[in-house]
C-alpha cells in the first residue's frame, strides 16, 4: 500500500515538473519573440526620428564586461587620437538576470538609434532585431581570426546551432556594412556563417586586435606583467593550455582531462604551466594544490594576447587563438582527445587534420612524448603556411585600414586631436 502511494506520488510529482517545463518553454517563446520583435524595434524606431550624430561612435560588448582585446586597439585609438563620442555598452549575455538583460539592451537601443558608427565583435540577435538607418555604419570586427570551428548559419541543423527557420526568423548577423577577416581565404566561410549574399561587406582587412603582436612595447609589457605576477618564471620556459569551450555558450565548461600531474614529472624543472580558460566558462577545473608551484590559472591575470606573446609552446584543441599564435611561429600542439564527437557537435570549415599545424593528440602521453622531443619534431614551416594562408592581412596596420574604410580619411582629419 505504502508503495502504491509512494508510485502515485512520483507519477505526481512527474506530471508537474512536466508541466512547469512547457509552462518555462512559452514563457520563454513568448519573451523572445515579444523582445526581438516588438520592444526592441519599436525603442529603436521612436528614437532614430532624432538626427545622427556625426560624431558618435558605440561600441557594444555583447558577453564581456569591458572593452576586451577584439577593441582593445582602435577603441584606445579613438578615445587618446580623436574628438569622436564615443559610447560603451555591456549587455552581458547570459551573465546577468533577465530583467537587467533586457534593461541593458533598451537603453542600447536608445543610445545607438542616432548613432553614426556602431562596432561590434560578436553576433547579437538583439542588434539584429531592427532595420539599421542607412545613415548608421555597423563594423562587425569579430573576435578571432581564420576560419576553424563553425558558427552561425554554418551550424544551422547541427547539435550546437539551432533549426535554420528559427535561426533565419531571429537572426544574429545582420545590417553590418563591414566584416573584417584575417585573409581572403576564410571571406567564403564568414559570408556563409553571417548569410552575408552582398559581395564586398566581407573584407580581408585584417583583424584589429592582431596589431600588439608587431609591437615591442606590448610584448615587453607582456613579459614585465608575467615577471611581476610569476617572478619563478624568469629563466623557465611557459606551456599554455588554452582550450575553447565545450556545450552550448551559456552553459560553457572547460575541459577537465588535462593531466597536470603527469606534466608536474615531465617538466617542471624547465617549464610552467598557465592555464587560459575560455570567458564563456563560469566554473573551471580546479589545479590540485601540491601543483601550485608548477600550474597556474592565469585567466583572470592576463589577457590571451599577453599570455600568446610570452608561451613557448601553445596548446589548444579547437580554438581560433592559434591562428594568431601561429604570427610567432612557435610550437603548437592540438590535444583533440574529443575529436569526433566535436565534429559532430559543431563542425569545421576545413579538414582538421590537414589544417592543423603542430601534432593532433588523444592522450596526455602524446603531448608529453612530443615535448620531450620538440627540437627535432617542431616543423616551423608548417607553421608559416598556415599562417600565410589564415593570417595573410595581419601585418600590424588592421586598425589603421579599418579605421578608414569606417571613417574615412576626411572624418578622421576633421575630428582628429592637434
Amino acid at each position: 500500500m505504502a508503495q502504491e502511494q509512494q508510485e502515485k506520488k512520483n507519477i505526481i510529482r512527474r506530471c508537474f515538473s512536466f508541466i512547469r517545463k512547457q509552462f518555462r518553454r512559452v514563457g520563454n517563446r513568448w519573451h523572445k519573440f515579444y523582445t526581438l520583435k516588438i520592444l526592441y524595434p519599436s525603442i529603436y524606431k521612436k528614437y532614430s526620428k532624432r538626427p545622427v550624430k556625426e560624431d558618435k561612435v558605440v561600441f557594444i560588448e555583447v558577453r564581456q564586461p569591458q572593452i576586451s582585446n577584439s577593441f582593445s586597439v582602435i577603441y584606445k585609438d579613438l578615445k587618446e587620437n580623436y574628438n569622436f563620442d564615443v559610447h560603451e555598452h555591456f549587455l552581458r549575455t547570459s551573465y546577468v538576470s533577465r530583467p537587467n538583460h533586457v534593461n541593458r539592451c533598451k537603453e542600447m537601443m536608445k543610445d545607438i538609434a542616432d548613432a553614426k558608427y556602431i562596432f561590434m565583435n560578436e553576433a547579437s540577435n538583439v542588434v539584429s532585431s531592427i532595420k539599421l538607418r542607412p545613415e548608421t555604419f555597423e563594423a562587425q570586427l569579430w573576435h578571432g581570426c581564420g576560419a576553424f570551428k563553425k558558427f552561425g548559419m554554418s551550424t544551422a541543423d547541427l547539435i550546437f546551432g539551432d533549426n535554420r527557420r528559427n535561426m533565419m526568423k531571429y537572426p544574429f548577423n545582420k545590417n553590418y556594412s563591414l566584416v573584417t577577416v584575417s585573409s581572403p581565404e576564410i571571406i567564403w566561410a564568414y559570408e556563409e556563417a553571417m548569410n552575408i549574399e552582398k559581395k564586398g561587406i566581407v573584407q580581408a582587412v585584417g583583424n584589429s586586435r592582431t596589431d600588439v603582436f608587431y609591437s615591442g612595447q606590448f610584448i615587453k609589457g607582456a613579459y614585465d606583467k608575467l615577471y611581476q605576477l610569476l617572478p619563478q618564471a624568469k629563466g623557465k620556459k611557459i606551456i599554455l593550455f588554452a582550450p575553447t569551450f565545450r556545450g552550448r555558450v551559456a552553459q560553457a565548461t572547460s575541459p577537465d582531462c588535462f593531466d597536470i600531474e603527469a606534466f608536474y614529472k615531465a617538466f617542471s624543472h624547465e617549464y610552467l604551466l598557465l592555464f587560459k580558460h575560455h570567458p564563456n566558462v563560469k566554473v573551471r577545473p580546479e589545479i590540485p594544490g601540491e601543483f601550485g608551484e608548477f600550474a597556474f590559472d592565469f585567466t583572470d591575470s592576463m589577457a590571451i594576447d599577453e599570455l600568446l606573446c610570452v608561451s613557448d609552446i601553445c596548446i589548444s584543441d579547437y580554438s581560433s587563438l592559434v591562428f594568431e599564435y601561429s604570427l610567432f611561429e612557435r610550437p603548437m600542439i592540438f590535444f583533440a582527445y574529443d575529436l569526433d564527437e566535436y565534429f559532430d557537435w559543431r563542425g569545421f570549415y576545413y579538414d582538421y587534420f590537414e589544417l592543423a599545424p603542430g601534432p593532433i593528440c588523444k592522450t596526455n602521453e602524446e603531448m608529453i612524448d612530443y615535448i620531450r622531443h620538440i627540437d627535432e619534431r617542431f616543423e616551423r614551416e608548417k607553421v608559416i603556411a598556415f599562417r600565410e594562408k589564415f593570417m595573410a592581412s595581419c601585418d600590424g596596420h588592421a586598425t589603421e585600414r579599418i579605421k578608414d574604410i569606417v571613417f574615412g580619411k576626411e572624418t578622421l582629419d576633421k575630428f582628429r586631436i592637434p
